[in-house]
């Protein structure tokens, strides 16, 4: 029988037509994201004939581990970054992916972080629960200048919910879509840096590569206008912990609200807890019903369609 290794929570979580794709398999399940260790422990018999993953560590060591049985990975979202796509390139293992699937629910959760902030809405329901009737004066996003770096699909879902907010919105994009830009009225910033100066609210929707790891660091925290808030919804990479922990206890950052963590679960002393200004969830950006049931069905049908020897709704490698 097919042996598929699945190990994305929100896939085994969400009931619906995802699951009955892949009754006919032999499942073996784990709760992601794992580690190398743990995938090297797992594909040490190389009996797989797919993985259906979420952000699992996919280096060239576990997939050459896993061959020659080993017919496709299937990897359920967007983001490749754990992924060793060159590694499975060379070794002519098929690697797909989910694009336009969550873009919306991503969108979504960045102004809900937004509005937290702004509106301090956690904060604010900690009091009530706390039985303190403590009423806090908040801020409006209409007026405000968001700089969305990354105007992907979801940039630019972002971009359009934030002029529905009556927002001044810049873009920075190394591939720019200027028809988009024109029509919905987004300014473009030939740098990060010039279009992070000015804006109250900076938000990260970029991919994560060697150019942009660290893209806000202390030198670019510096150079964003004190009170500025910074949402994070992509990777954890992207920032620079250390120094948005230092930008957020000097109250230069007003707000950090982020999906993505350094390490997912975090310690119990992770020292962003320490900052009463940061507004963290638990990478739950794209997990609602709605979008895990997109992202879900075409993961399996990616993989299916790979296992049969027709080619996926979208893959990452060519060979």
């Amino acid at each position: 029988m097919t042996r598929i290794l699945l190990t994305t929570t929100s896939f085994q979580d969400t009931p619906g037509a995802h699951h009955k794709l892949i009754e006919g398999f032999e499942i073996v399940r784990e709760r992601g994201p794992l580690p190398e260790s743990r995938m090297l422990e797992l594909v040490a018999k190389g009996d797989f004939d797919g993985w259906l993953i979420g952000d699992d560590a996919i280096t060239r060591t576990v997939i050459q581990k896993s061959l020659p049985r080993l017919k496709v990975i299937s990897k359920y979202g967007i983001g490749l970054d754990k992924v060793d796509v060159k590694a499975a390139t060379e070794l002519k293992v098929p690697v797909t992916y989910c694009p336009g699937v969550n873009h919306t629910t991503v969108a979504e959760h960045t102004f809900g972080l937004m509005l937290a902030i702004f509106r301090d809405i956690v904060v604010e329901c900690n009091h009530v629960k706390a039985g303190n009737w403590k009423r806090l004066t908040g801020h409006e996003l209409m007026g405000k200048t968001i700089a969305v770096l990354g105007m992907g699909r979801i940039g630019k879902e972002v971009a359009l919910r934030a002029h529905a907010f009556s927002m001044k919105v810049i873009g920075f994009d190394k591939y720019w879509d200027f028809d988009f830009a024109r029509h919905f009225n987004v300014t473009r910033a030939e740098t990060a840096d010039a279009a992070i100066q000015d804006a109250d609210v900076i938000s990260l929707h970029t991919n994560l590569s060697d150019e942009t790891r660290h893209l806000i660091n202390a030198v670019r925290l510096a150079k964003m206008k004190k009170g500025a808030v910074l949402i994070n919804t992509a990777r954890s990479e992207l920032v620079d912990m250390p120094a948005i922990i230092d930008a957020l206890k000097s109250n230069h950052l007003a707000g950090y609200g982020t999906d993505v963590l350094d390490q997912e679960p975090p310690p119990k002393d992770h020292p962003l807890f320490a900052c009463p200004n940061a507004i963290i969830t638990p990478h739950i950006g794209s997990r609602t019903y709605e979008s895990v049931a997109r992202q879900a069905t075409m993961a399996a049908e990616n993989l299916i369609r790979v296992l049969q020897g027709q080619p996926a709704l979208a893959q990452a490698n060519k060979f």
